[in-house]
């Protein structure tokens, strides 16, 4: 069957009407970042704030109509607004109608959860929490840059607390940049619909879900920061988690609208930074620190990620990237020092085959490294140590 194409989805949602215009979405223009991958359907319906409580029934049916056609094997529809800047934030939307989710049909999996307007909550919307009531801890790891470990150190975490004892989940809330699903062993794993909830995918005793399996793997995510807060939030809270003892996010990296808005709105327990000894990698980090204390996250600590290396065979250490910056900022910022990961080829070649180096050699060096971090993590969650607390006095410089 051949895959459909672009043209074929917004020529089918001109269907979708809304009552309150007496118009169809697309002649609105609120049809937005469509992206079609392999017979996965992604796009955001783009509406004003005043109209949002309203509309999921409108996002279900563009959902319900998508999933009909032919070639189309899963539809992921984002309800999303967003205002003008200076404008009031709308008031809290009401709980959706009964039978208001959309659901797939034919071959189909829907996996755009219900709810309405989850796209308020981008650019400064809604200022209420999430309830996620069966989440004991949620804890956020992020780095103030790309390219510093974050995702291998996320998934290693969730990885040690799990060996703990403890019911884990691991979200990867990094929408442009889903690398979970690899790390984790999932890669080309698709999770399953239950009525109007999705049953994320589970490996190594912890609990996943990313927007990476979702879309293909090469397929790049085009959307708008109102669009992926608005996915994150559906993501959150229409998955069956279960009881869980603490929830790992793998954050974007960067200190941007996402980040912020997540910090505000997803009820965090505390947020760990990791960083690499540079000097640009720590100034960065320090961005990350400021912009949780800002908004009133506790930092649980800082991670200093290829902190060295060790030969394998002389045994001789050097450190590449620096060494001891990220515990002379912890210092300096009154924050805890989690521990030293050294920059080693088993742990890059252990995350590349879906094996976090917890799982692959948990007897090992490196895993009790990150056991160790996980230890006081859990010993500041659980309240058997003092917890961390934003800054008493005022950074010297703050993000943008």
């Amino acid at each position: 069957m051949a895959e459909i194409d672009k043209g074929a989805v917004v020529e089918a949602l001109k269907a979708v009407r809304v009552d309150q215009l007496g118009t169809d979405i697309v002649s609105a223009g609120w049809v937005r970042d469509a992206v079609v991958s392999g017979g996965h359907v992604t796009f955001a319906i783009e509406v004003p704030p005043e109209l949002g409580p309203q509309l999921e029934p409108v996002r279900a049916e563009a959902e319900r109509v998508i999933a009909a056609l032919p070639g189309v094997a899963q539809v992921t529809a984002v309800l999303t607004a967003d205002r003008a800047a200076g404008s009031a934030p709308p008031p809290p939307p009401p709980p959706p109608p009964a039978g208001a989710a959309g659901h797939g049909h034919g071959h189909s999996h829907s996996h755009a959860p219900r709810g309405p307007a989850p796209g308020m909550m981008g650019h400064g919307g809604g200022t209420g929490r999430l309830e996620l009531p069966n989440i004991k801890h949620i804890v956020a790891v992020a780095s103030g840059k790309g390219g510093v470990g974050k995702s291998t150190t996320a998934a290693n975490i969730a990885l040690a607390l799990a060996r703990l004892g403890l019911k884990v989940g691991l979200f990867d809330a990094d929408i442009y940049g889903p690398s979970v699903p690899r790390v984790m062993g999932l890669a080309g794993q698709k999770p399953m619909a239950r009525g109007d909830r999705i049953v994320p995918l589970r490996n190594h005793g912890v609990t996943v879900m990313s927007i990476g399996f979702m879309v293909e793997e090469d397929s790049p995510v085009v959307w708008r920061g109102p669009m992926v807060v608005g996915a994150l939030e559906q993501l959150l809270r229409d998955v069956e988690w279960g009881e869980l003892d603490v929830m790992i996010v793998d954050m974007p990296p960067g200190t941007g609208d996402t980040q912020l808005t997540m910090s505000q709105r997803v009820p965090l327990a505390g947020a760990v930074i990791v960083s690499t000894p540079q000097d640009i990698a720590l100034l960065d980090a320090r961005k990350g620190l400021f912009m949780f204390r800002k908004v009133e996250v506790p930092v649980l600590g800082i991670i200093e990620n290829m902190s060295y290396h060790q030969c394998p065979k002389c045994g001789h250490r050097e450190e590449l990237f620096g060494h001891g910056g990220a515990r002379r900022t912890a210092e300096e910022l009154e924050a805890p020092f989690l521990g030293e990961i050294p920059l080693d080829l088993k742990i890059r070649e252990a995350t590349d085959a879906g094996r976090p180096i917890v799982v692959a050699e948990p007897d090992g060096p490196h895993a009790t490294a990150y056991l160790d971090i996980a230890k006081s993590i859990w010993s500041t969650l659980s309240g058997d140590s003092p917890e961390a607390q934003p800054a008493k006095k005022k950074p010297r410089f703050w993000f943008r």
